[in-house]
């Protein structure tokens, strides 16, 4: 599979500061925040916005992470069942203003998901979704609030965030189908 680097270690970084920035500016600050990964490498991305804001504001936002495998409208079309991993959201959601942060944004499946399931949690303010690649194709209505980098895709294509916690190295690549 011939592959194709978009983002490299440094870009990442610089796009982490970037989203950050703007979350900020959006919401005047950090006052009301609170952060939510969305499992495995929206976590880790969550985390480093989190790091951010508190390196800029003085603030640590509650941070959790959220688990969609119950919440997957394609579940019973699976053959076998998929591991479900622990949702930890140890705050109140009730008039927070909610950042959502996944990796990747493609059909809007995942987020639908997402959002179902921070509404069991309570009634947010807001979320915004904040993700590193938005790749299109998307099934649903649903749009990112902050991106890293717009890429259009061919459905054949994968695309592939890596990030130092889980595997090894920070870089966004294209996989030719």
């Amino acid at each position: 599979m011939a592959k194709n680097v978009l983002m490299d270690s440094e870009t990442i970084d610089r796009t982490i500061v970037r989203i950050t920035s703007e979350i900020l500016e959006k919401n005047k600050g950090a006052k009301d925040l609170v952060i939510i990964g969305i499992r495995t490498r929206g976590v880790h991305v969550a985390e480093r916005i989190a790091n951010r804001i508190n390196k800029l504001e003085k603030i640590e936002p509650p941070m959790g992470t959220l688990d969609i495998t119950l919440y997957r409208d394609d579940l019973r079309r699976k053959t076998e069942w998929p591991k479900v991993e622990k949702t930890e959201i140890p705050f109140s959601v009730e008039d927070k203003e909610v950042i959502l942060v996944d990796d990747v944004i493609y059909t809007g499946r995942t987020t639908r998901a997402a959002l179902e399931e921070i509404m069991d949690f309570g009634r947010p303010s807001s979320i915004q979704l904040a993700t590193i690649v938005d790749r299109g194709h998307r099934e649903l209505p649903i749009q990112p609030d902050y991106v890293g980098i717009k890429v259009d895709t061919l459905s054949s294509e994968k695309i592939r965030v890596h990030l130092e916690e889980t595997d090894g190295k920070d870089e966004v690549i294209v996989l030719q189908g």
